[in-house]
C-alpha cells in the first residue's frame, strides 16, 4: 500500500475509541458505501442487494514505464457494472456482476454497438461481524470468478472489444469497521484487499490484446493485486462524505504467436509484445445521500493520479444502492 494509504488507515485506528459526550448511534447513521471498496458485511438470510454504477472513464494521458505522464488523444469508455447480491444465510452472501460498455477511443472508429462485458460471479462468507463491547471489525473471505462473456478477439474494429478473454479467480479478504469521531459522528472504514490471477487466452486475429488480423498465439495475462482503503463520515442522517484510495498492481502480459507469411514466404513471421508490469494509484471522492436505510444514491469520481504503464484517467461515476 502507498505511504499515502498507510496514513489514512494508521489516521482512522488512532481516532477508535475517542468519542464525544453524544455518539451518533449506528442505526441514526444511513449509508450507501463508498465508490469502489465492497462491504465486509453479509446480507441477512433472504435479504436481496442491487446496486448498478453508470460511469464513463476519460483519459487523455499515460504513465510510461518511468511513471511520466504523457499526454495522449483523449478518449472515452462509457459502461455500467451491476452489483446483485442475494443473503443465502446470515453469514453467506452469493452474487454477480453483469457489464456492459460502449468505447470512444482516440483516433479510430467507436463500438458498433453497446456490449455486454465479463460477468463475475461470486460467493463471499462472513467470519466476523462488527460487535461494540468487543470492538470486533466485520470481516469476510470473498471467491470470485470472472467469465469471459465479453468479445476480446475476431473483431471487426478494436473498439468492439468489451472483455479480456480470461477465467480470473480473485480471493479476497474484506474489512469493515465503525469509529466515532471526537465529536460523536460516525466515521465507517473499510480496507479490502484482491488478488487476482488469470488463464492463458487463445487470440486470432484483431483482439482486446493489440494484436492485428491474421494473427494466431496466446495471451498470459499477468496477476493483480489491489488494496482499497475507504472512508465514510456520517455528516448527518441523510448525507455521507466518501473517500477510496486504490492501489493496483499487475503484473507482465505477455503476447506470443504468429503473423500470416509474407507473399511468396512459406513460414509465419513470429510476433510478441510485453506489456511490463504495471501500477496505479487512484483517489475516488464522493457524495452519498440516502433517502433510507435500504435507499441511497451516490455521486462520485475516480482519479488515477499516479502510475507507470497505466492510463491517466478520470472517471465519473453515478450509484444506486438499493436492498430489500
Amino acid at each position: 500500500m502507498p505511504a499515502n494509504g498507510r496514513m489514512l488507515v494508521c489516521m482512522l485506528l488512532m481516532c477508535r475509541g475517542v468519542a464525544g459526550s453524544a455518539e451518533q448511534a449506528r442505526d441514526d447513521a444511513w449509508w450507501t458505501g463508498p465508490m469502489l471498496a465492497p462491504s465486509a458485511a453479509t446480507l441477512p438470510q433472504g435479504h436481496v442487494l442491487v446496486e448498478p454504477y453508470l460511469y464513463d472513464v476519460m483519459s487523455d494521458a499515460r504513465f510510461d514505464g518511468n511513471g511520466r505522464r504523457q499526454a495522449t488523444s483523449g478518449e472515452h469508455d462509457t459502461g455500467s457494472l451491476s452489483y446483485m447480491l442475494y443473503g443465502l444465510t446470515d453469514r453467506v452472501t452469493l452474487g454477480m456482476i453483469p457489464r456492459f460498455g460502449f468505447n470512444d477511443p482516440a483516433g479510430a472508429s467507436n463500438s458498433s454497438a453497446p456490449g455486454v462485458g465479463d460477468l463475475t460471479v461470486q460467493a463471499e462468507y462472513g467470519l466476523t461481524r462488527f460487535e461494540e463491547s468487543y470492538r470486533v471489525p466485520t470481516t469476510s473471505l470473498v471467491l470470485g470468478e470472472t467469465l469471459p462473456t465479453g468479445r476480446y478477439q475476431r473483431l471487426g474494429r478494436s473498439s468492439d472489444g468489451f472483455g479480456a478473454g480470461a477465467y480470473t479467480t480473485a480471493v479476497s479478504l474484506y474489512f469493515q469497521d465503525y469509529l466515532w469521531m471526537p465529536n460523536g459522528r460516525i466515521l465507517r472504514v473499510r480496507l479490502d484487499l484482491t488478488y487476482a490471477l488469470a488463464s492463458s487466452v487463445e487470440l486470432h486475429d484483431l483482439s482486446v490484446y493489440g494484436t492485428p488480423n491474421g494473427f494466431r498465439g496466446r495471451a498470459s495475462p499477468g496477476d493483480a493485486f489491489t488494496a482499497d482503503a475507504a472512508g465514510e463520515y456520517s455528516v448527518t442522517r441523510n448525507w455521507v462524505v466518501a473517500l477510496d484510495l486504490v492501489y493496483q498492481h499487475q503484473a507482465n502480459t505477455r503476447v506470443r504467436g504468429t503473423l500470416p507469411p509474407p507473399p511468396g514466404a512459406a513460414e509465419r513471421p513470429a510476433w510478441r509484445s510485453d506489456s511490463g508490469s504495471a501500477y496505479s494509484f487512484a483517489v475516488a471522492p464522493a457524495i452519498e445521500y440516502n433517502w433510507t436505510s435500504r435507499l441511497g444514491v451516490l455521486v462520485g469520481v475516480s482519479i488515477i493520479a499516479a502510475g507507470r504503464n497505466a492510463a491517466a484517467s478520470v472517471t465519473p461515476a453515478l450509484a444506486v444502492n438499493m436492498v430489500h
